[in-house]
């Protein structure tokens, strides 16, 4: 396995850990009660798993991507966070923009959350995955590089 794909590996793993530890509180503190109460008549009764399970796996590789960039050694902290709010802005507004042109009665107060939440956490998580790599790097490759 070359360096920059165990990298990139290791970003996702990272990522996807703080991800979803966030995203689970965010989840059952704000979104399951604001859904209850907006969009209660469109809930199942119990939630789709493997959609659920395939969503994080296709967005922690658009947060590594585009918002952690871990091959992008230049890459600020702040463009890393810019970069991350950015794709959390525009993936969640797709879904939520869709939502509300489409659904009969879909609430504009949970499409504006749902936006901001995409890109709040989007900007968070890139940049701290990408702290953690920093500081995780190995000592023979820190003190080469100073």
């Amino acid at each position: 396995m070359t360096r920059p794909l165990r990298k990139w590996l290791l970003a996702y793993a990272v990522t996807a850990v703080i991800f979803a530890a966030v995203d689970a509180v965010w989840i059952l503190t704000v979104a399951t009660p604001q859904y209850r109460s907006q969009i209660g008549h469109l809930l199942p009764a119990s939630f789709n798993a493997a959609g659920a399970v395939l969503f994080y796996l296709v967005y922690v590789a658009g947060i590594v991507h585009y918002g952690v960039r871990p091959a992008d050694t230049r890459a600020s902290l702040r463009s890393r966070a810019r970069s991350g709010a950015l794709f959390g802005f525009f993936t969640y507004a797709t879904w939520a923009l869709t939502a509300f042109a489409v659904l009969k009665d879909f609430p504009a107060v949970v499409a504006v959350t749902d936006i901001a939440w995409g890109a709040a956490v989007c900007a968070a998580v890139s940049p701290l995955v990408a702290l953690i790599l920093r500081l995780h790097r190995p000592r023979a490759v820190t003190a080469a590089r100073d």
